[in-house]
């Protein structure tokens, strides 16, 4: 197989005849998909989008982001917030009312839980940024190479088309030549 710095003859015609310019032009995706083509090899896919390759924390991580940004999450949050402020506003001034109004303690936990659950959620959605952004370059290889493949295709048709357009004409010579012949023998004859 050809390396990277010394490209054979066919990955050559390939960048050519496909890209109009020299396989030392390309960058490194094209490079790779015309390697591809000349060697017909499959596509292969980035490892990291076949496994799951996450630490347990970066699996936590994405579980708070999905819960985190759910209608379940939102609506259940709404349900404890009202069910704690109306517990304390109907036991205010009895033992029972653990945070009475201004709600000091609710603000508190309402503020810690932003601050650990925004970096967590921050941390997945990078995470899964950097995953989209591997998923849209295979696809990338995938569509330039199927695109490159199909022009390739069309390049080997048209020159089979061509051959055949050759070996018609030739056969239609030899019937013409051979009906002159003919013509010509009848025409003796008379």
């Amino acid at each position: 197989m050809p390396t990277e710095a010394q490209p054979g003859q066919a990955h050559q015609q390939l960048a050519q005849q496909l890209l109009s310019c020299s396989y030392d032009a390309l960058n490194p995706v094209q490079r790779s998909v015309i390697d591809l083509i000349a060697t017909e090899e499959p596509t292969h896919v980035h490892p990291a989008l076949k496994h799951d390759e996450r630490s347990f924390g970066e699996r936590l991580a994405d579980h708070v982001a999905a819960v985190g940004g759910s209608w379940a999450f939102i609506i259940w949050f709404a349900v404890v917030l009202v069910v704690w402020m109306s517990w304390n506003q109907l036991t205010r001034g009895g033992h029972l009312a653990f945070d009475p109004y201004p709600f000091i303690f609710l603000n508190l936990m309402l503020s810690m839980l932003a601050a650990i659950q925004a970096p967590v959620i921050m941390m997945s959605q990078n995470r899964a940024a950097a995953r989209d952004r591997q998923a849209a370059e295979h696809d990338y290889t995938v569509n330039l190479r199927a695109e490159l493949e199909i022009m390739h295709l069309h390049d080997k048709l048209d020159a089979i088309r061509d051959e055949q357009m050759l070996e018609l004409l030739k056969q239609q010579r030899e019937a013409i030549r051979l009906l002159k012949a003919q013509v010509e023998r009848l025409s003796a004859k008379k």
